[in-house]
């Protein structure tokens, strides 16, 4: 068996990373890519907030031309944060008056969930950007729309120091309260076994997912270098709304 048609025979696939989400893409109506610590988090509090994001593969002197020609703010490290500036931090565009001061735009890169949203628009397909804030309206849209067609969930994941992909809690978590939504209490015999693992992780750890997302590896690595803020803005289920939809480059709200 060709591993690239293993999940092929069900509507509702699931992977993780760049690779997964070329195996998951063929035929799908729409991936949802989930990159809880931060990518998608804070792409969800942008679109909160009212603006339009660009996802960019990554932080280097490209996406600041990017950003200057179309007008719009970029994010920097964490650890480059001054006044006035965000991050891909959720929590610093949350502190920001950024529609106040006259930006609607924002340039985010990020080497895990925005690469892979490009990489997957490069492909032809509807991407969703999905965290545990707006899980649950993210399932509905993308539910009332696919109908019979197929949809595909990548959890970005990390990286080891070698640059391999190291499958993060969060993310499968964030992955299953996408489909917990996206089933809607009916049967999930469409389901690759994969996107059922998924879903029942996220069932199991839901009634304590706020401690277990602070105590998570990515979780404890971003307490320890003082932003504890956005793990606590990347654990509040089902606050949020809006849903994310890459849109001729731009990620905007399609529910509005």
């Amino acid at each position: 068996m060709n591993l690239a048609d293993g999940q092929g025979g069900y509507r509702v696939r699931f992977d993780w990373g760049p690779v997964g989400a070329d195996v998951v893409a063929p035929g799908a109506a729409f991936v949802a890519v989930v990159d809880v610590l931060s990518f998608t988090t804070t792409l969800t509090v942008a679109v909160e907030q009212g603006l339009s994001v660009l996802p960019y593969r990554w932080r280097d002197d490209s996406a600041v031309d990017v950003a200057r020609r179309h007008g719009a703010m970029l994010a920097v490290l964490r650890n480059q944060t001054g006044p006035g500036q965000i991050t891909l931090s959720p929590a610093s565009i949350m502190n920001a008056d950024l529609r106040d001061n006259g930006i609607d735009r924002l340039v985010l890169p990020s080497p895990n969930g925005s690469a892979i949203s490009v990489r997957l628009a490069d492909l032809g397909v509807t991407v969703v950007g999905v965290s545990l804030r707006n899980a649950a309206a993210a399932a509905e849209w993308v539910r009332e729309r696919a109908g019979d067609r197929p949809v595909g969930v990548v959890a970005s994941g990390e990286r080891w120091p070698d640059g391999s992909l190291r499958p993060a809690v969060e993310d499968l978590w964030g992955a299953g309260a996408f489909l917990d939504g996206l089933a809607g209490g009916a049967d999930v015999k469409d389901f690759s076994p994969e996107a059922g693992a998924a879903l029942w992780a996220y069932r199991g750890v839901s009634p304590t997912l706020t401690d277990a997302l602070s105590a998570s590896v990515s979780g404890r690595e971003l307490r320890a270098l003082g932003f504890g803020g956005d793990v606590a803005v990347a654990s509040a289920v089902g606050v949020s709304e809006v849903v994310p939809v890459l849109t001729d480059g731009w990620f905007v709200d399609g529910g509005s």
